[in-house]
């Protein structure tokens, strides 16, 4: 049986293998008209009173025909054009549906079998026929065609649906009850009372379940609610079913014996699995992998593991393993058993020991021989499983203890469980992670959900959508179904409702279907958990998310947010990646999703103190202005650094370490936007002294990346804060890094006035350290100009500075620019000698950055001394060390020096070539000195045009 069109629900059209899009809410009425009356004719007055209502335009009959085409083409597609389903006939038109083809039409089959098994008292069948039918209903009949599904006629016929439903509903309990599973009707039928207040029907036989289960005073509480409803509602007593049942509660009378059956053989299957919504998109790679774990081409003798479908709340692992048992269903001959476990219900957890029961008594065993303790039941499921094929789809589980005994030892029998755990120490289980749908498969949802003309329409609006939804399937079904029930909606309209900290989470909320809840039921079950580390990660998790969500974390930065040692700090993080509270995209990283984040922040602004909020922003931004501090000292060596930051954390900050100046700059590049993030916070937090610290602990990675402007922007920000709070030391530092940024972007006189200024607040501070770097700097720019007398001069006086401060190792760094001065004069043999003695000093030390500037130095230097091999050795091995730092400035500059050392020696093709790779480069990452350098290059060889 294939059921080609849905009505229990929104309305769908399926091919046996994928929905078919049908787009356009006035051609979904007309197929909703003609499928409520199929295989009869409608009248064209009646499919344009569907269509319009009472007001019906002169342009209907041509509107009326565009739209019917439009059907035709779905149609067509169905049966891949084989058949035509449309048909003109007098007076109007007639779809013709086969039999099994309407799910309304197999629901109210089902149900009528239900009827008269329950005429007969077959209660095994009256069971067996709702569970058929059940899974027909995905809803309220023709729910996203209002207000076609309001008028009379599908009003109507919508009551009748529902009515069957609710009747047959009730027919399936009174085979529960006779069969007794009293225990097990309870939770269904207390959710059904209270869905139905005024339903006598399912009150009555919740009474009887209360109380053959041993609980009479509840059962009592449920007659009087009802009947206080009815006179209240009504003006009416409870009728003579309910008073009966009220007398057999009075006198303890015993529940009747269940018809006598004894052993394991069930007479069919049972088959429980819900219905497939049918929008499922994507998940291919999963789905496959999933169905060879469950071995659906196997032997029946082959062991299979028990598979764990384990994601974030949202992310679709139901969806995923509802449809993947459907398609397996075959290779499961002796039946498929679902539960879904709530393991984070707020009304508590299914327990396994009611559940064994069930499935006992589905696979043919009766409660009067189940023993009481759980472990006896779970011996008697395996031995029930030992010999069957059977698949059990056991949904939301909440751990392994959890779920345990459920699951078969071994056999062919197999599991497919979904939990938003980890579910690590489930023995011989094999875990398939979900994440996010990617984009492709999002915009696939959408379309089909909401019609792929209409997404089709707003690029931008449905980019801003699938962005606000995470790729979590929960909120694009929420958005989708929004959208099908609002066709004139724009997507801008929903798009901007979804705004992040603006309503989002609110709107991504529809019935049942509700992010927020989704989310609620991890975080709570965390909360409120009897174990201190759980409570710990809730508390991580909410801070995570007020004070740092968006950015990636570590164990030692999350060692600094919650004054933790880095053990504990990596202990709570587990606890939440396990959860999936919190992504872990590679090893020792943590990263919120951005929806869960929104929710994180929420529930530290309830449930935290602005204080405690405060305090742990400032560990975090201290953290970041130490561990950037390292970074920057194990790329530089640099000879002077900024006083330490106080220490706002109890415990010792873990920092990473570095091996050498390429790792410490990487760091940097990877944490910058977390780094820029930490100085805006710290200037809204009026911390002076971490801001100008950050953006002055650039220093080091501005070495490789000063072209991106990324260093200009936070010295800028810095220097702004530290004038607001008349930072003078702030300022010193900021004016001596800004200097460096001028002038590693040649911007000569800005970088001249700004080191002059820091000259003179580092000499009022009697800094000797300090005035022997920027006379360095001065030298350096100097240099830069071919100034060299005054370069030398500079770089001598630095020199001295350093002796007298008794720092041999700035003094021997100062060589390089007495090398500089020294070529610029054309003593080329001194400059040769002073730029090898500080290129072995920097290699000893590993220091690459500054190697490579020295040797790409050299190389020049070598090539003005016709020392051709040697030259290119040198500027060979600086290239090297540029491309493994990916530092494209610098990787420029020794292009440019290679392409004037091949010219110098007549090589034109090699010069050519360079050129050209430089002027590339410089063209892709806008260095406009560099283009002008390769321009002039190209255009200086001896056959250019």
């Amino acid at each position: 049986m294939v059921v080609k069109f849905g009505l229990l629900g929104p309305l769908v059209v399926h091919d046996g293998e994928q929905p078919l899009p049908v787009t356009g809410p006035k051609v979904r009425v007309l197929l909703a008209a003609l499928l409520l009356q199929a295989n009869r004719a409608v009248s064209r007055d009646a499919l344009k009173e569907a269509l319009w209502g009472t007001s019906v335009p002169a342009s209907a009959d041509a509107a009326l025909a565009n739209h019917l085409t439009r059907l035709r083409r779905v149609l067509a597609a169905l049966d891949h054009g084989s058949e035509e389903r449309l048909r003109t006939v007098a007076p109007g038109y007639q779809l013709l549906v086969h039999e099994d083809e309407l799910d309304a039409d197999v629901f109210e089959a089902r149900v009528r079998a239900v009827r008269h098994a329950h005429r007969r008292e077959d209660w095994e069948e009256v069971r067996r026929e709702t569970a058929l039918a059940m899974p027909l209903w995905r809803g309220a009949p023709l729910a996203d065609l209002a207000p076609f599904a309001d008028t009379e006629g599908p009003a109507l016929r919508v009551h009748q649906l529902a009515e069957a439903r609710l009747q047959a509903l009730e027919w399936s309990f009174d085979a529960e009850l006779r069969l007794g599973r009293h225990h097990e009707a309870v939770a269904p039928l207390s959710t059904l009372a209270a869905e139905h207040p005024l339903r006598e029907g399912f009150h009555r036989r919740l009474m009887l379940a209360l109380h053959r289960s041993g609980r009479q005073a509840e059962a009592f509480s449920v007659y009087h609610r009802l009947r206080r409803s009815l006179v209240d509602e009504l003006g009416a007593e409870p009728g003579a079913a309910v008073q009966q049942a009220h007398q057999e509660v009075l006198t303890g009378e015993p529940a009747p014996r269940p018809r006598a059956h004894t052993g394991l053989a069930s007479p069919r299957p049972p088959f429980q699995l819900p219905c497939e919504g049918e929008a499922f998109t994507g998940r291919k790679a999963e789905v496959a992998e999933i169905r060879s774990l469950l071995g659906e081409t196997t032997g029946p003798h082959t062991h299979i593991r028990p598979v764990v479908i384990s994601g974030m709340g949202g992310v679709g692992k139901t969806a995923l393993a509802v449809h993947v048992a459907h398609r397996v269903r075959d290779a499961f001959p002796d039946g498929v058993l679902y539960a879904d476990l709530r393991g984070y219900c707020v009304h508590g957890a299914r327990t396994a020991h009611e559940l064994l029961a069930r499935f006992l008594s589905d696979l043919g065993l009766r409660h009067d021989t189940l023993p009481d303790d759980t472990d006896d039941r779970a011996l008697l499921l395996r031995a029930a499983l030992a010999e069957r094929r059977v698949l059990l789809v056991l949904d939301n589980v909440r751990g392994a203890a959890h779920v345990a005994p459920l699951l078969p030892a071994g056999g062919p029998s197999a599991a497919l469980i979904t939990s938003r755990q980890l579910l690590a120490d489930l023995p011989g289980s094999v875990t398939v992670p979900l994440s996010p749908l990617p984009e492709p498969d999002q915009h696939a949802l959408l379309a089909a959900l909401a019609g792929a003309e209409r997404v089709r329409h707003e690029p931008e609006a449905l980019a801003d959508i699938m962005a606000a939804c995470g790729g979590l399937p929960l909120a694009l079904h929420i958005v989708g179904g929004r959208l099908a029930s609002r066709p004139s909606w724009p997507l801008a309209l929903l798009a901007k409702r979804l705004t992040p900290h603006q309503g989002r989470l609110e709107t991504l909320t529809m019935g049942t279907f509700d992010v927020q809840g989704t989310f609620a039921m991890s975080y709570v079950a965390m909360r409120d958990s009897e174990q201190p580390l759980e409570r710990e990660a809730a508390r991580a998790f909410r801070l995570l998310g007020r004070v740092w969500s968006g950015h990636q974390l570590t164990p030692q930065s999350t060692a600094a947010l919650l004054d933790v040692t880095e053990t504990r700090a990596a202990a709570v993080l587990d606890v939440l990646a396990d959860a999936h509270l919190v992504l872990n995209p590679e090893p020792d990283r943590y990263v919120l999703h951005d929806l869960l984040g929104e929710y994180a922040w929420r529930r530290g602004e309830e449930e935290d103190t602005e204080a405690e909020r405060t305090a742990a922003a400032l560990r975090l931004l201290s953290w970041y202005v130490t561990a950037l501090a390292a970074a920057s000292l194990a790329a530089t060596r640099e000879t002077q650094s900024p006083p330490p930051l106080e220490r706002e954390t109890g415990v010792p900050l873990s920092l990473p370490e570095f091996t050498d100046d390429e790792e410490a700059i990487r760091w940097t590049a990877k944490e910058l936007p977390a780094i820029r993030d930490a100085l805006t916070r710290a200037g809204e937090l009026g911390r002076s002294d971490m801001a100008w610290r950050l953006a002055v602990g650039l220093f080091g990675y501005a070495g490789t990346h000063w072209w991106t402007a990324e260093w200009d922007a936070c010295l800028g920000q810095a220097m702004d804060i530290a004038r607001a709070h008349d930072d003078t030391l702030g300022q010193a530092w900021l004016y001596r890094r800004m200097a460096v940024a001028h002038g590693m972007a040649f911007r000569n006189e800005a970088c001249l006035a700004h080191l002059r200024i820091a000259l003179e607040l580092f000499t009022a501070r009697g800094d000797v350290l300090a005035r022997a770097s920027i006379l360095g700097n001065m030298s350096s720019l100097y240099l830069q100009i071919e100034d060299a007398e005054r370069g030398l001069a500079h770089a001598e006086l630095s020199r001295d500075l350093y002796r007298e401060a008794g720092n041999t190792r700035g003094e021997l760094l100062v060589l390089t620019r007495i090398a500089d001065a020294r070529q610029l004069v054309g003593d080329l043999d001194g400059a040769a000698a002073d730029c090898q003695r500080a290129i072995e000093l920097l290699r000893t030390e590993g220091r690459w950055l500054f190697l490579a500037t020295s040797l790409t130095k050299y190389g020049d230097i070598l090539r003005g001394l016709g020392r051709r091999d040697e030259s290119f050795a040198a500027l060979t091995e600086a290239l090297g060390i540029r491309h493994r730092m990916e530092d494209a400035g610098g990787t420029a500059d020794c292009l440019v020096f290679t392409a004037r050392a091949h010219h110098h020696f007549g090589e034109w093709d090699a010069a050519r070539a360079t050129w050209e790779t430089c002027l590339e480069l410089a063209r892709t990452h806008n260095l406009a000195t560099r283009i002008d350098e390769s321009l002039e290059g190209l255009a200086a060889l001896p056959d250019a045009d």
